[in-house]
């Protein structure tokens, strides 16, 4: 905890031990021990175990916001706060994004078990984990960010994130204009459709397999990291699950259609009529390649942030990744299957 300045103060503080259920008069000599959790890209995590209730609990310091939010712990919270019902993600506990006792937010939330998913044997288990979730009826705009027009909203963001690949010179002029023209063809396909205005719901919109929690059929499984939800088209949860820049992320597997096929319908059936289906699967032909574009360009922009002197988080596994999804061969794998 000590790389992060004025953390181990912060958490021995009255007012933290309060907000995470430890009584006033035990606050002070309640001693917690932290340990080391996963780090994602803007948050660094910890899991330490509940002096009162004994209960295994994580401790989330949130270090920058892809969604360029000024109280991002605080979105995520309440993302959290309207899935509760799903039995699908963690509780939260405590969030404090006021900076005012220190330099970053914090969130405090139940510690989920689970084994990180497997694209050959857990679609069905994600399917009905994302059913669930989706099913959860939210009260739209007021609580979550809602694009009015989500491909083009994911769009927008890969041309706002790819200007900082554009614009150093570290990557090559051949790879940009790649690039560049893998985005003008996306701007083609979402220009040739209609906008949708069906079923909206609380999405995550960053559906790599760590991120879910598997613990086999008939067994609680989860889905955790919700740092970027919106109210939007689940179909666009659906694309990004299944898109090969998602599922090559952490584990090298690209589904074939036959495997995409069999998800979307276990989800379809998983829903149950909670709401209304109609669509999904013409939806996902546009979902899925726009999606891809969004992941190539997060990791252009990405690429580059890692190679800046004194960033506080980096993951050598993470760089490898993102050097891959810029090879010459990925992205003419994703031109070749999207964009012919």
């Amino acid at each position: 905890m000590d790389r992060i300045e004025g953390l181990s103060t912060y958490v021995n503080t009255v007012f933290y031990k309060e907000g995470i259920g430890i009584p006033k008069e035990l606050a002070e000599q309640t001693e917690i021990t932290y340990y080391p959790l996963a780090q994602g890209e803007y948050n660094i995590n910890f899991w330490f175990m509940h002096p009162i209730t004994g209960q295994k609990m994580v401790l989330r310091v949130n270090t920058g916001s892809q969604m360029h939010l000024e109280h991002q712990i605080e979105y995520e919270y309440h993302a959290l706060e309207v899935l509760q019902e799903s039995g699908r993600t963690p509780r939260p506990v405590f969030v404090d994004g006021s900076r005012e006792h220190l330099t970053y937010g914090v969130m405090v939330m139940e510690f989920l078990e689970g084994e990180a998913l497997d694209y050959r044997r857990d679609l069905s288990l994600a399917a009905e984990c994302l059913a669930d979730i989706h099913s959860v009826p939210v009260m739209g705009d007021e609580v979550l960010i809602s694009p009015s027009n989500p491909l083009q909203a994911i769009l927008d963001e890969c041309n706002q994130m790819v200007q900082t690949y554009y614009e150093s010179g570290l990557g090559s002029e051949e790879k940009k204009a790649q690039i560049r023209r893998l985005l003008q063809k996306g701007q083609e396909k979402i220009d040739s459709i209609k906008d949708y205005d069906g079923y909206r719901c609380c999405i995550n919109t960053e559906l790599n397999s760590r991120n879910f929690l598997i613990n086999g059929a008939g067994k609680p499984n989860y889905l955790v990291d919700w740092e970027k939800p919106l109210y939007g088209d689940p179909v666009q949860d659906l694309g990004h699950f299944l898109a090969p820049t998602t599922t090559f992320w952490k584990t090298d597997v690209i589904l074939t259609e036959e495997e995409m096929e069999a998800f979307t319908d276990t989800y379809i059936q998983a829903v149950n009529g909670r709401f209304d289906v109609s669509g999904v699967k013409e939806r996902l032909n546009i979902f899925i390649p726009i999606t891809c574009l969004r992941g190539i360009t997060w990791c252009a922009m990405a690429w580059v942030e890692y190679q800046e002197p004194g960033r506080l988080i980096r993951n050598e596994e993470t760089f490898r990744k993102m050097e891959s999804y810029l090879s010459k061969e990925f992205l003419d794998m994703i031109e070749e299957r999207y964009y012919r």
